[in-house]
Order: C-alpha cells, then structure tokens, then sequence
C-alpha cells in the first residue's frame, strides 16, 4: 500500500494574520466598512458549523450539486480523461472528490486546502480504501495564488482534472473569478484532455436564496458569529457576542448574497494597539456568494482561456437550473 504525501506550502505567521484581519476592521468605513475574509469563517468549530449547513432544509446548494453528480456521472466520465491526476481545490474532508473516484477513476489525487493538518486522517482512510491511488495533501492558501508544487503532476504524468466544486467560486468577486479561473487554466497544463469541473451557484428567487443563508435554526448565524470568538482570539479585540447580529441579504445590483455582522448599539471595539467605533446598523462584512447566470459564467471561462463548457443542471434545461456543475476543456 502506497503511503499519503504532504507538502505544506502555506506559512501565515500569527503577526501576519493578525495585520491581515486589523487592516480590514480599520477599512474606511465609506464605501464599505469593515471587512473579514471569509476564509476566516472556516476554524475547527466553523467548518464543523458549516457541516451542519449543508444538512439543513433551507440550504439546497450542497445536496442540489450532489444530485446533479449522481444524476449525470457517467456522462462525465465520458468526457473527463480517465487516468487524470484529479487536483481537489478547497479539499476540506475529501468527501465530493471520493465520491467520484469510481466513475472518473483517477490515476492520482491532490487534495489541495490552506493546511495539510486537515487533510491527514482523511487521505490517511482514503489510502487504505484505494492502497494503489497515489495520494498527495498540499497545504496552500490558493485564494491568492495558485501555485501548485510538482508533485501535484508533471505533464508526463498526464492530464490534470482540476476540480473546484460546491460553488465556492462565489466568495470571489467577478474580477477575482477571472484572474483565478485563469490561474487554473495554466494549472491544467499543456496535456490534451485536461480541463475544470466545476459547481457554480445560479441566481434564482431572493427569498430561497436569502432563507439559504439565514436559516430558521439559526446555524448560518452561529457560523458568522464564531468569527467572534475567533477575532478576540487573533487579533485580541474585546467584541462581545450580545452586541452582533447576523444579517444576510441578496444584493440585487452585484448579484450576491452578502453576510454580515450587525452592532446592535453604539460601540467601541478595542485591541492592542488600535480601536474604532461602530454605531448602532452598522456593518463588518464577512462574506460574499456570487450567482451567477449559465451564460453569464460560461462567459467567464471563455474569457480565462477554456473552451465552450459543457453544462449540467437540476433541471429539464439548463435555463431552468438551480445549481450547474461545469467541464471546461483547456
């Protein structure tokens, strides 16, 4: 049985992400304000938070995409290379990118998220499950750059399916979806047959989209409020728990659905070295999901170098879906 390899390639040092997150609750308040990266919803109890998400009725983007799957595997793997080096961006658990092991069948997998410490125990199962699938974790914060080590796939190896799915393409703005979605096409190589997959959000109703993000239990708001916790634990501010709402809505003129958190009176948060004042309503924005339109991101993919995708949705035509899961030939 083949052994796991792993390569850290992020390295955020704590002072580093600490002026990261002071240099957004100092943003100037006009046009914005204050602003979180999403990327920081995701700590141990946040990703736990955001499994229980995708379990509950309102948020349909998890179970829709996985139907889309089950319903038109084999049809994908007739049009993804078989043998493929399968690189899995934002791995998390591993759980989507397995689930296909059967119908793509891989030659090797690439589990790529921010560290390589959540990714062990899984690639740890999943190598005695597929003792002969070469398996490697590669800890890199590609929100940034996508800069992949060469142990993810030489050329000689084959092609590379580069796989991006449960619409996280959504948190980048259309500009930053762009400048990604082309560091993905110089990622697939040079090989013939190598290419995207990809899931993308549609835009649909405002209320079933709003309701997703702002669930009658409440788990979307424990989601953003952990940011709470984890902004005191960083950054060393005093914000208290009571004084922040959750508050999620549909922007209508960027497409998206924005989440935030609200102050509930007048306040001043503090840290080391630094303070700002919030007034009663006044926002800390943590994180957009763009929708997109099926024209609309298949223009997109043009735009970064891809060829015409090829489409799959929850519905009858592909105008009707919900939800797309994309192949993209490079």
């Amino acid at each position: 049985m083949k052994t796991p390899v792993f390569i850290q390639l992020h390295h955020d040092s704590a002072e580093h992400i600490r002026q990261e997150l002071v240099l957004g609750l100092t943003a100037n308040p006009q046009p914005g304000g204050a602003t979180v990266s999403p990327k920081f919803l995701y700590d141990a109890l946040g990703s736990r938070l955001f499994e229980a998400i995708t379990e509950l009725p309102e948020y349909y983007p998890t179970r829709t995409e996985a139907a889309i799957f089950k319903a038109h595997a084999e049809v994908m793997a007739r049009v993804v290379p078989p043998g493929a080096t399968l690189i899995d961006l934002g791995a998390g658990n591993c759980g989507k990118a397995a689930g296909l092991f059967g119908v793509l069948a891989p030659s090797r997998y690439v589990a790529v998220d921010i560290s390589v410490d959540f990714l062990r125990a899984t690639l740890a199962s999943l190598q005695r499950q597929y003792p002969a699938l070469t398996l490697v974790g590669v800890g890199l914060d590609f929100s940034h750059t996508l800069a992949l080590p060469p142990e993810a796939g030489a050329p000689d190896a084959g092609p590379r399916l580069l796989f991006y799915p449960g619409s996280s393409i959504g948190n980048f703005t259309p500009a930053q979806a762009l400048v990604f979605l082309r560091q993905v096409r110089a990622a697939c190589g040079p090989v013939a047959g190598s290419g995207l997959l990809i899931g993308v959000d549609l835009v649909k109703d405002a209320a079933e989209l709003e309701a997703a993000y702002d669930d009658a239990l409440g788990v979307t708001a424990a989601f953003n409020r952990n940011l709470i916790y984890k902004l005191n634990r960083l950054v060393g501010t005093d914000l208290r728990l009571a004084d922040w709402a959750h508050h999620a809505l549909f922007n209508h003129m960027e497409s998206r659905i924005e989440m935030h958190l609200v102050a509930q009176r007048d306040l001043t948060v503090q840290w080391p070295g630094g303070r700002r004042a919030f007034s009663r309503g006044e926002r800390i924005h943590t994180e957009n999901s763009y929708k997109w339109t099926v024209p609309g991101f298949s223009q997109l993919l043009r735009e970064a170098g891809f060829a015409e995708p090829l489409v799959w949705t929850d519905a009858p035509t592909v105008d009707a879906g919900r939800f797309a899961v994309m192949w993209a030939g490079a």
